[in-house]
Parts: structure tokens; C-alpha cells; sequence
């Protein structure tokens, strides 16, 4: 499973989020990247913006393209799948030695590995 890049934030890459603040607030979508340092997060067809482009090599076509744009990882919080709410995530070392993320409402283990 993908690492939590620069240890900022215990979200991974296909993690389901809710966004808890600005205009997409109250949505959930899949977290696609971490752009830059981390502190940035992409969520799946939220945060949709406009981007003018010309075509190029890479991109044949110009014109008008909707994309995602970063948000605030302090604005998204874990969606747990088993309380079905946005929770804390903690970080739990099993019998095994093995080091688990967890919820912080239901103690549910969030990775099943």
C-alpha cells in the first residue's frame, strides 16, 4: 500500500475523504495524489476547475479542460467505512509487531491486510 508522503497526514492514495470545509464541503470522493509537500490533496471529481489550453505535443487537442485541483489536507478527514462518518485516524502496533491506522470512533482496523 502507498506510504503517507512526508509523514504529514495519516491519508494514503485511495483512501475515500469528506471534505469539511469551503465550497465542496460535505462531499466524499478517492483520494487520487499528493501533489508538492503533502499538505495538498487531489480528491476524485471534486475541486473541478477550468484550465485554458493550447495544443501542444502532449496535448493535441486545446480548448477548455475540466480538471481537479488541489485541496487543503487540513480541510478533508477520513471517511471510515464502518461508522460511515468523517473520524480521526490513529495508529495502532498489533500483537504481530505490525503497525495499523485505525478509527478513532469505532477502533476499527481501516487496512485489512
Amino acid at each position: 500500500m502507498a506510504e503517507p508522503v512526508m509523514g504529514r497526514t495519516k491519508l494514503k492514495k485511495g483512501d475515500t475523504v469528506m471534505v469539511i470545509a469551503g465550497k465542496e464541503r460535505g462531499k466524499t470522493g478517492k483520494v487520487l495524489s499528493f501533489p508538492s509537500d503533502g499538505r495538498q490533496v487531489i480528491v476524485e471529481k471534486l475541486n473541478i476547475i477550468k484550465r485554458h489550453t493550447k495544443p501542444s505535443q502532449k496535448t493535441r487537442q486545446g480548448g477548455i479542460l475540466e480538471r481537479e485541483a488541489p485541496l487543503a489536507v487540513s480541510n478533508v478527514m477520513f471517511l471510515c467505512g464502518n461508522c460511515q462518518k468523517p473520524v480521526r485516524v490513529g495508529m495502532k502496533t498489533l500483537e504481530d509487531g505490525r503497525r495499523v491506522r485505525i478509527c478513532k470512533k469505532c477502533q476499527d482496523i481501516l487496512e485489512k491486510t
